[in-house]
């Protein structure tokens, strides 16, 4: 498995269940697909370059995880069709094993 990071972020004016329903989501779609979640930090509230949907700011997570490279697409169209999350990305950490 290759290691990954994920950084996504939601509306701050999003309550503790989205938040929640969110993480569990992304936790579920990786299990799944037999990925394991190595690291989760909440950033918390940052202020964007530019307005996203018509938010100034943005409350940040990153996820570390590792998962097969085939199972990539899958989490970003879960991601892509939860609309909690304003947007994401995930990059390959090659400098982690």
């Amino acid at each position: 498995m290759k290691s990954y990071e994920l950084l996504y972020f939601m509306a701050p004016s999003s309550d503790e269940e989205v938040r929640v329903a969110v993480s569990n989501r992304i936790e579920s779609t990786l299990t799944e697909m037999g990925g394991t979640i190595d690291n989760v930090e909440e950033w918390g509230k940052r202020k964007l370059a530019y307005e996203v949907d018509g938010l100034a700011e943005g409350d940040y997570v990153l996820v570390d995880f590792h998962a097969e490279a085939k199972n990539i697409a899958e989490l970003d169209r879960v991601l892509r069709i939860t609309d909690a999350v304003k947007r994401h990305m995930i990059v390959h950490r090659g400098d982690r094993s």
